[in-house]
């Protein structure tokens, strides 16, 4: 019971820090909501790791280096895209990543590629069509812009790379360490971005930021705290819970209409994921 209310808490951790990512979309430039997130978290991480003794600079650096890259690129794309889509599109596009990670892993770690991937690959891209709403559909004029659409794709593809890394370091490496290298590749990048076009944010700016770094921190910790509770295949399903977040989010915060399209779509992702996760199962 401890490890569900863990998962459900990260949830709505994350699902809340997309809001704080949409309400500063227009005025604040993503690379400098990832600045400040990635200054947050390595400020935590670094303290964690004062206080328990645990070594930065880790043993596989060039992977730990290419975790970092892979997790800054995925980062961005994503924040991009949850300021031009819907809350609740923007987070089932990004579900997709599981899929990518399946294919990832068999093509770079050379792990069993089953049968039951093919199916959830197949179920998820349709899904991502009825996400998307193409006019030859059926959906009118409510789909949506394509270059988000291929940004918040594009976020899942390095989401999924970046967890393979993850999976490779893991055996060797400490988890602090892992999650070091993310701030310590993002910050440097975007603040050459937020040097070139950066905006001094308001007050009120401030505080949306520093929820950002917050709730992600505090998502962290409780995703961390229920994977230890419970078995991967079903931690993963109650993280779809993000999704209903979303959903509600914005529909309260932002007017945002949710179709029968939208509905159908991510019931096809979120069942392609979990068929992707379940089936890596031993």
């Amino acid at each position: 019971m401890q490890g569900a209310r863990a998962l459900v808490l990260s949830s709505l951790a994350f699902s809340l820090m997309t809001v704080c990512v949409k309400q500063l979309g227009g005025r604040i430039p993503v690379s400098e909501i990832v600045l400040v997130r990635s200054v947050v978290s390595i400020a935590l991480t670094g303290t964690a790791m004062a206080l328990g003794g645990v070594s930065p600079l880790g043993n596989n650096r060039r992977l730990l280096l290419l975790r970092g890259i892979c997790g800054s690129v995925a980062l961005l794309c994503f924040f991009e895209a949850i300021t031009a889509l819907p809350l609740a599109s923007a987070t089932v596009l990004q579900y997709t990543y599981p899929t990518f990670t399946a294919a990832a892993a068999w093509l770079l770690l050379g792990e069993r590629l089953r049968r039951r991937i093919g199916l959830a690959v197949l179920l998820g891209w349709i899904g991502v069509v009825f996400v998307i709403q193409p006019e030859w559909l059926g959906a009118g004029q409510n789909g949506l812009a394509l270059r988000p659409v291929l940004t918040a794709l594009g976020g899942a593809l390095f989401t999924a790379l970046a967890y393979v890394c993850v999976r490779r370091l893991s055996t060797k490496e400490h988890p602090l360490v892992i999650i070091l290298y993310f701030p310590l590749v993002s910050i440097p990048l975007t603040l050459l971005m937020v040097l070139h076009s950066g905006v001094w944010p308001s007050a009120v700016d401030w505080i949306w930021l520093l929820g950002v770094g917050v709730l992600t921190q505090l998502g962290q910790i409780w995703v961390t705290k229920g994977l230890s509770c419970l078995p991967a295949a079903r931690a993963t399903s109650l993280n779809y819970v993000q999704v209903l977040f979303a959903a509600s989010w914005g529909w309260i915060w932002f007017n945002e209409s949710i179709t029968a399209f939208t509905c159908v779509g991510a019931a096809l992702v979120l069942g392609a994921s979990f068929i992707s996760l379940s089936s890596r199962q031993p």
